[in-house]
């Protein structure tokens, strides 16, 4: 029979302790490696937009943050029912509007009224959003110093993003839609409406809040936005500045937990407006039905 020597148990108790420390080391550096893999082929990823909250949001001082009232009154719920062909026309009369809108770059600067923006504005904040925290700020700038300023830190930020930080791919796809960091309608443009979200709130008490889901939120009221700016119509073009929140949450003086997620500029289109002729989607490529 075999019998491990104390000297041979300990040679390979090491033996072994050694093959567990490097097979840990390569599982460390595999993962490292793959977090690098992902921020390369992520060039598009804005600091500044991370979403900051979780469902179950641990920090360091829990009384800081107020808790969420407990009772709200419900009352009966008013809703208004249509025939079914009606249902269907309003349906389509709505799809066909929608289908109009497209993302313009050539803005006129005639002025437009600042009710519609008002309208445009208190449509978008109907959205919903997680716990009713409504986590939008909608910021109108119409001064046209101010306006310069903007469209200075954007080309900045832009022209860097463009030949380093976005990539040749990215780069490669947009060359279809003429677009690169002169922005124009930045000046032209009577209205910009930037958007940001609110990753916390403040109760009345100074207390913070918890703002769930604020990413998702005030991208569904982005959407109803756009919807309300086509119904008045007027254009815009969807713009989201890399890398450009912090300098211009600091221009416009908001607070640190507000977030830059879009910037739309806003007007009628210019005379010589063009668009790419591009084509959606049909339905059968959008919808699955189960």
């Amino acid at each position: 029979m075999f019998f491990l020597t104390p000297v041979l148990v300990a040679v390979v108790c090491i033996l072994i302790a050694w093959i567990f420390k490097n097979a840990d080391e390569r599982s460390m550096e595999g993962r490292k490696g793959e977090t690098r893999a992902r921020a390369q082929t992520r060039p598009w990823v804005d600091e500044d937009l991370k979403d900051s909250t979780d469902l179950q949001q641990v920090e360091e001082d829990v009384d800081d943050w107020q808790e969420s009232e407990e009772n709200v009154e419900h009352i009966p719920f008013s809703h208004t029912r249509y025939p079914e062909k009606e249902m269907i026309k309003r349906s389509q009369e709505f799809y066909e509007l929608l289908n109009k809108r497209r993302s313009v770059r050539f803005i006129s600067n005639e002025q437009i009224p600042m009710e519609v923006i008002d309208n445009v504005i208190k449509s978008a904040g109907t959205a919903p959003s997680g716990a009713h925290t409504e986590p939008w700020t909608f910021v109108i700038v119409k001064d046209l110093d101010v306006k310069h300023k903007i469209r200075e830190i954007i080309e900045e930020e832009e022209e860097i993003n463009y030949l380093k930080r976005m990539g040749r791919q990215w780069v490669t796809d947009l060359k279809k839609l003429r677009t690169n960091w002169i922005k124009e309608y930045l000046d032209t443009a009577p209205v910009l409406i930037l958007i940001f979200k609110q990753v916390h709130g403040f109760a009345a008490n100074g207390k913070r809040k918890v703002h769930y889901y604020n990413e998702i939120s005030v991208s569904i009221a982005c959407g109803i936005l756009l919807a309300a700016l086509q119904n008045a119509g007027l254009v815009t073009v969807t713009t989201t500045p890399l890398n450009c929140g912090p300098r211009l949450r600091v221009l416009l003086g908001r607070p640190a937990n507000e977030k830059l997620l879009m910037l739309l500029p806003v007007g009628y289109p210019s005379q010589e407006a063009t668009v790419p002729d591009l084509i959606r989607k049909p339905l059968d490529q959008i919808m699955v039905t189960v």
